[in-house]
């Protein structure tokens, strides 16, 4: 490529976020980088450069460097956001870029968000292709990180971010033929650099490793290509097997190799393997179901308050009720979907949203002199006629049901869900849901 494509910034709210888009084709290519990238630099590096620019090829090709990495706004120590927000980010480049509907290709850390953002907005994502990835951030058992594992990893990188020596020692143990030449290797070391700062790239990595998509997985309904090298180190290829058994329909690739940079190695079997899989003219994914979450609340001992204040106040304190629960429903970007006489359900886009929501619903409606209790739980929607309904709104009530007062319970779910967010979860045992299949693990809202 003669000229390195220009960068251009999509906003979502006061953050800007660093994209471009390269080619003009008739499709359009969405590529998720992990916490490793910068648009600049990978333009500089021959291999790099000669892999994005194939796929270009005959394509539109439509590239973002994530929130805190690269040219996209950074953030503060411990302050890496939630997947949720990420798919927030993700939108708003596709806006920006006047995409519908794009081939998603991740890989790395980036596919847990490439898994939630093709669950939550199917209508956005054409295809999706992984390369490297797993369910979980600390990798599927039995090769998940142990804690001293990860400790010594994050006291590497707060010591050695960026030296040539720490980058090309991992390099040699994680895609050991970017370090066949002097050349390879600085530049690499070179985009480690000009990628995160040490305080963004820990937080990243504590995001990922505490996220677990499991419960998504089978909920992804777009084609779905899961690409993996025999030899990775970083996660291994039978995480990636695991990942494409769980999603209906999806294809597992094994190739050979044993590099994590996939424009080393024979990149050109992850290209051959990802152009058919983008061109292999698949229909539409046709589905009226979402990945939401669904939140509901009940006033505590409504009962006997109506009893004691009589018809006419009680209703008049219910509509105060309903008034706070719009307004905070509204604030958080969800939907009120029904009052339930002294409680209500609504259904939201991000399960942090509605944890906050709720939080702020328990608050809110304590200077009525009401308590409520609040249940959350992230899964398959089906919307109908204004209606939520499906499994996921059964589980959510029951959750509720268990909660005292001032208290919001959520579901396991939505605790894997919202690593980055900054709330915390308190261990609230495992529950038998009446009518729901198997005992369910729930957590407590903590004060944060």
């Amino acid at each position: 490529m003669s000229r390195r494509p220009d960068v251009q910034y999509a906003w979502n709210g006061d953050v800007a976020i660093a994209y471009q888009v390269v080619g003009d084709g008739p499709v359009d290519v969405l590529v998720l980088f992990g916490y490793m990238s910068n648009l600049e630099w990978i333009w500089h590096m021959d291999r790099s450069a000669a892999f994005f620019g194939r796929l270009a090829a005959g394509r539109r090709l439509i590239l973002m460097d994530r929130r805190g990495t690269g040219l996209s706004d950074r953030f503060g120590p411990d302050a890496a956001p939630p997947l949720e927000t990420t798919l927030d980010d993700i939108l708003a480049v596709l806006d920006a870029a006047g995409s519908v509907r794009a081939h998603v290709f991740s890989f790395w850390d980036s596919c847990l968000v490439a898994m939630m953002f093709a669950a939550g907005h199917a209508d956005r994502v054409a295809t999706l292709s992984m390369f490297s990835t797993g369910r979980r951030g600390s990798g599927d058992e039995p090769y998940e990180w142990g804690d001293e594992d990860w400790t010594a990893l994050l006291a590497e990188i707060r010591s050695g971010w960026g030296s040539r020596a720490l980058t090309i020692r991992r390099l040699r143990e994680q895609s050991p033929s970017a370090v066949r030449t002097p050349e390879d290797a600085d530049e690499i070391v070179t985009m480690l650099r000009l990628a995160a700062s040490p305080s963004s790239a820990l937080a990243m990595l504590e995001v990922h490793r505490r996220s677990d998509v499991s419960a998504v997985l089978p909920l992804i309904r777009v084609p779905t290509l899961v690409l993996h090298r025999t030899g990775d180190t970083t996660e291994d290829v039978e995480a990636g097997r695991e990942v494409a058994r769980r999603i209906p329909g999806a294809v597992f690739a094994q190739l050979d190799g044993d590099d994590v940079l996939p424009w080393y190695g024979d990149s050109d079997a992850i290209l051959d393997a990802v152009e058919a899989h983008i061109g292999a003219g698949h229909e539409p994914a046709v589905n009226d179901r979402i990945l939401g979450t669904v939140l509901f609340t009940d006033i505590v001992n409504s009962t006997a308050t109506a009893a004691e204040m009589g018809d006419t106040r009680w209703a008049q304190l219910l509509a105060e009720h309903d008034d706070l629960a719009r307004d905070a429903i509204a604030r958080h970007r969800g939907s009120f979907v029904e009052s339930r006489g002294d409680g209500l359900l609504a259904v939201f886009d991000g399960p942090a949203r509605a944890v906050r929501c709720a939080e702020a619903l328990v608050a809110a409606v304590r200077p009525l002199g009401l308590e409520v209790r609040a249940g959350c739980h992230t899964g398959e929607l089906e919307l109908a006629s204004g209606q939520a309904q499906g499994l996921a709104v059964h589980i959510g009530a029951r959750v509720a049901s268990l909660a005292g007062a001032s208290e919001v319970l959520v579901s396991s779910t939505v605790r894997d869900l919202t690593a980055g967010s900054g709330l915390r979860f308190d261990e609230a045992g495992e529950h038998e849901l009446k009518g729901v299949p198997e005992r369910w693990r729930l957590y407590r809202l903590g004060v944060t």
